[in-house]
């Protein structure tokens, strides 16, 4: 995997501008706050989103792979200003999940957007992600 980071460009904070790899294509469908029986476990915004991360980890163990193989996420959020207001919280749990095999924590490609709703109510978040699984 190559980090891909013009190198006049500002140096981006809490993602990556591109990422190029080789390797098995892993797409995960978009993943919100409850657990694999479909029950919301934590209340809140942060806790959603770390519920939503873990979930896209462990579809991703499935195919072997682990968080430094995921390149790009998709966030959709009912509520930018929670979002934000958040970003200390959210960051914390974000990085407490998202860690490479040495410790590192890994920002793959990002994009959020406000949505006006999600389909599932209770849902504050959704997100989808796409991972490259090297070849051995």
């Amino acid at each position: 995997m190559q980090i891909l980071q013009p190198p006049d460009w500002a140096r981006p904070r809490g993602y990556a501008n591109g990422i190029a790899a080789r390797g098995t294509l892993v797409s995960i469908a978009g993943q919100i706050g409850w657990d694999g029986q479909c029950r919301f476990v934590e209340g809140g915004f942060v806790g959603q989103c770390r519920q939503a991360i873990a979930n896209i980890l462990e579809v991703l163990a499935q195919a072997g792979g682990r968080p430094e193989h995921i390149v790009r996420m998709t966030w959709y959020v009912t509520d930018k200003a929670e979002y934000l207001a958040t970003g200390k919280a959210l960051g914390d749990a974000y990085k407490s999940l998202m860690r490479t095999i040495d410790g590192r924590v890994h920002y793959p490609v990002m994009t959020a957007v406000q949505v006006v709703a999600l389909i599932e109510d209770q849902a504050k978040v959704e997100i989808e992600a796409t991972a490259v699984i090297p070849d051995a």
